[in-house]
């Protein structure tokens, strides 16, 4: 059933329910003027102002919507739930065709998003050093039919500083939440569910207060990889960006790096020796996360040694050797 999201396209692009079209009442100079006369002038002047913008249009908006709907139903839904959807629900209608209005609208829409990430749920955290190929394993892992809630895929972001290299433009912080969200709500109620350990931002998105203390009170399954193998990874993971991508992302980490230290990884970049480049990257990256893990040293439940392995051979041995912990860990969360 097509979705038609009829607020302005600025609205539309900040934020939309997942799957939804744009089919705006009014352009975003339009819902200005609108909103401009019911302050000045009160609803009575703005609903007529409304009804002259939108009158010309009327033909134009059933074709739309004709062909979005290809004879199948309509949802439609505003900001609130009020009156652009309610006119739009009437002008369907009115068209033939069959409309269900968003009560709440997107407004609505948003509360529920946010009350679905922030339900507790088993969750279990793979951790690991940089250059792990978590990420790599944990959709191993979902191809191996595990339940995995990829955060880096939908923020379209690697999570570190080098995380935008070689990745599209990230979605808006709203439809990173929507599309979570959804995500979310497709994953089994009563199974462990795997994710990756981030810090709060992911780019630049940011992972809600709420959702991100579950994630920190979260149970840990930490991977073991040697330092040659994870300097393989990143080599292969950034081996295709451009060389000035990667020089630009340094200077950004210098100050805990060292400025010289930060100087030869660019030199080594230019020269294409991103091995040397990753190694001195590294040092930063592995110091950081061992002052992470050592304040979470107690929700450790196992480390799986996963070096030389595939992803596909790590994600195996990760759910074969926590089979009884994850049935361990939810005897621990009767509510779920």
């Amino acid at each position: 059933m097509p979705i038609l999201d009829v607020r302005s396209p600025s609205e539309f692009a900040h934020g939309r329910a997942v799957g939804a079209l744009s089919l705006p009442l009014f352009s975003d100079q339009e819902r200005h003027e609108v909103g401009l006369c019911y302050k000045t002038k009160g609803q009575a002047e703005a609903i007529r102002l409304g009804l002259a913008f939108v009158g010309p249009k009327m033909a134009d908006l059933v074709e739309q919507a004709d062909q979005l709907a290809q004879g199948s139903d309509i949802e439609v839904y505003c900001w609130r739930g009020g009156m652009r959807s309610q006119s739009m629900e009437w002008l369907l209608t009115t068209a033939g065709h069959r409309v269900k209005r968003w009560e709440g609208g997107y407004k609505g829409y948003r509360q529920r998003v946010q009350a679905i990430w922030n339900a507790p749920r088993p969750w279990m955290v793979l951790s690991g050093l940089t250059g792990s190929g978590k990420t790599e394993i944990l959709r191993a892992m979902m191809a191996q039919s595990a339940p995995v809630f990829d955060l880096e895929g939908i923020a379209h972001h690697k999570g570190s500083a080098f995380g935008h290299v070689g990745e599209g433009d990230q979605p808006t912080q709203e439809n990173f939440e929507n599309n979570g969200a959804h995500l979310l709500e497709e994953l089994p109620e009563k199974e462990v569910l795997w994710m990756e350990d981030e810090s709060r931002s992911i780019g630049r998105i940011w992972m809600h207060s709420d959702f991100f203390a579950l994630k920190k009170e979260a149970p840990l399954v930490v991977i073991e990889r040697s330092r040659a193998n994870r300097l393989d990874h990143l080599v292969a993971l950034y081996g295709q960006a451009s060389k000035e991508d990667l020089a630009a992302v340094f200077p950004k980490i210098a100050k805990r790096l060292g400025h010289q230290q930060a100087q030869t990884a660019i030199e080594a970049v230019y020269q294409g020796d991103l091995r040397s480049a990753a190694d001195i990257a590294l040092s930063y990256y592995d110091r950081t996360y061992q002052e992470s893990i050592q304040k979470r040293a107690k929700q450790i439940l196992t480390t799986v040694d996963v070096r030389d392995l595939s992803a596909a051979e790590a994600a195996a041995k990760i759910i074969t050797e926590t089979i009884e912990i994850r049935s361990t860990w939810l005897t621990h969360l009767p509510q779920h």
